[in-house]
This record gives structure tokens, sequence and C-alpha cells, in this order.
């Protein structure tokens, strides 16, 4: 069995998912990603993830898919 990576955990369900309406019907399993940036590039994604969120009504879970899909995107990973 591998040991689990630091910078994950277990299920985690935000209050915000829980009261967004958007949110997904069917429960998925979720993890936490800790990324360490700097405190300007973490207020900016803050920013652009509330604005996302109130403009188009989507949820903070799925704006942060799309984040790290694009990323792996990039990267071809």
């Amino acid at each position: 069995m591998m040991k689990p990576s630091p910078f994950t955990s277990k299920k985690m369900m935000t209050e915000d998912q829980n009261n967004n309406k958007s949110a997904p019907e069917k429960e998925e399993s979720t993890e936490t990603l800790k990324l360490m940036v700097g405190s300007e590039l973490s207020r900016a994604f803050h920013r652009c993830t509330w604005v996302l969120m109130n403009e188009t009504g989507r949820n903070q879970q799925d704006i942060m898919e799309e984040a790290v899909r694009d990323f792996l995107v990039k990267h071809g990973c």
C-alpha cells in the first residue's frame, strides 16, 4: 500500500460546496491540494475564483478543478 502524499488529505467537503446550488448532485470523492505560492498570487487566485463564482454561478470546486486540469494539459501531464 502506498503512503499518502503529504499534500493531500482524505475526502473533504467545504461549507461552500455544501451550500452552493450548482454543486454536483452526485457526491464525488475530493482531496485537498496544497500549493505553496506567494501572497500576491494567492490573493489574485482567490479574488479571481470569487469573481468567476459570482459572474458565472459556477461552484468553487469546478473552478479549482479547471485550473488544475489546465495546468496538467499545458505541461502535457
